[in-house]
């Protein structure tokens, strides 16, 4: 089948998690900057998320330019990746709400996490199902930076007890490392 459909969906999802994410920044009734400042944790975490669903909509759009079809399995690899994706609304409104409370930033690490590797299996799914042996399409799934990522995840689920901002660091910098999309991906599929 066509890639439209797919493509269609996963951006009204993508756009649906946005949309409830800035719900959750409620308008303060009074009019000065410290009922504004009293708002800080829930933006910052609006604004990670935002930015963690920014880049994953980013990769998907171009891991998605490079194929010309979609199987089966393909469907069900983004609709596991968009399920962890739409609990990004949830673990951002908890974390917000409870002040980077350890649990809740730990559990914001779990849906990290998972995110990557559903968007690991996304890319491993559509590589089997196209043949796409190409050396960025391998590194976008399995590379150095998918473990390097996973690694800081999965220290920062484990250091939230420690330090909670110690865990929001780590995961920042996963943000950092995949702010830009890979280069070699994109050149793989824009020549002629």
């Amino acid at each position: 089948m066509g890639k439209g459909r797919l493509e269609a969906f996963s951006d009204g999802v993508f756009a649906i998690i946005i949309t409830i994410m800035v719900l959750e920044l409620k308008v303060p009734h009074e009019g000065d900057l410290h009922a504004l400042s009293a708002l800080w944790p829930i933006f910052a975490s609006y604004t990670s998320s935002f930015i963690v669903i920014g880049i994953n909509w980013n990769n998907h759009h171009q891991l998605l330019n490079s194929v010309k079809h979609v199987t089966g399995a393909v469907l069900w690899a983004n609709l596991h990746l968009l399920f962890w994706l739409s609990l990004m609304p949830f673990a951002t409104g908890w974390m917000g709400e409870n002040h980077f409370a350890p649990m809740t930033v730990s559990l914001y690490g779990v849906v990290l996490v998972m995110t990557g590797v559903a968007y690991g299996t996304l890319v491993r799914t559509l590589t089997g199902s196209h043949n796409l042996q190409t050396e960025a399409a391998i590194q976008a799934g399995a590379g150095r930076k998918f473990k390097i990522s996973m690694g800081l995840y999965l220290a920062g689920i484990s250091l939230a007890f420690v330090s909670e901002w110690i865990s929001l660091a780590l995961y920042t910098s996963v943000a950092v490392i995949w702010f830009i999309p890979d280069r070699r991906f994109e050149q793989s599929h824009a020549a002629p």
